[in-house]
This record gives C-alpha cells, structure tokens and sequence, in this order.
C-alpha cells in the first residue's frame, strides 16, 4: 500500500496529464467492423519533463519516452497528422475491486484504466470518444 501511495505522490508532483488520441487505421482485418476514424485509440502522458506514450499494439503493448522537450505540444502535433486528441484528463486513482476485470486486453481497456475508475464505460474507440465529451459533426468526421 505504501509503494501507490509513493506512486500517486509522484503523479501529482509531476503534474501528469493524460491525453487520448483516435485514429481510424485497420491494420487487422476485424477493426474494419468498428467506425471509420475510430478504430484505434492510445494515450500520452505529459509531465513537466516531457511525453510517454502508451500504444496498444496487435500482440504487445509499446511505451515510449518522446525525445522531445516537455513544451512540446504533443495533442496540437497529433491533430495536424489527422487524430481526433481529447484531454487534458487527471490520471484516476486506483480502486479496490471485488474480482479481476473480465475485459480483453485492448486499447480501449487501456486508455480507461490511465483514466481510472470514473472512466465512461466503453468497448469501442467511439464509444470511449463519446463518453468522454468528443462531438463528431456528421458532415466532415471532424471534432
């Protein structure tokens, strides 16, 4: 208990942030079923001291520490290469459960547990960009 505890101390100093960033890319013949410009979702964590990114890759999980200044606007870099970017969102606290989560392993499963337990409910890259406040206007798919 003391380690979390030690663990959300540094998050706070840090002043961490959590941004999620959708894309629409189906390098799996089954993400073609989800919304196009939504078939994909990852998170970047901005500190004081820069970016790491956490991609849910097919088969394994990629996290990257950007070798970039902690100016850097990551979300504003993103959205010009074509991603729909929400946050800034505070990272959750942990939460004691009853049973182990019974959900697969997946980029939306991931980017919900950074948020912690007030994360929206979600399955779907879209569904996670819905509850989480992004508007999509029907005309041009753009937030």
């Amino acid at each position: 208990m003391r380690q979390r505890l030690a663990h959300r101390r540094a998050v706070e100093a840090a002043g961490q942030s959590v941004w999620i960033a959708f894309g629409g890319v189906a390098d799996q013949p089954w993400l073609r079923l989800l919304r196009p410009g939504f078939r994909h979702c990852f998170a970047a964590l901005g500190d004081e001291a820069g970016w790491t990114v956490l991609e849910p890759l097919s088969g394994r999980l990629m996290v990257a520490r950007l070798p970039v200044e902690g100016s850097f606007d990551l979300p504003a870099f993103y959205r010009r290469a074509g991603l729909r970017v929400l946050g800034p969102f505070t990272p959750g606290d942990p939460a004691p459960r009853l049973l182990p989560p019974i959900a697969p392993f997946s980029c939306v499963a991931l980017c919900r547990a950074l948020l912690g337990p007030e994360a929206p409910a979600a399955w779907t890259p879209y569904q996670l960009f819905l509850g989480l406040g992004g508007q999509v206007k029907e005309n041009n798919h753009q937030t």
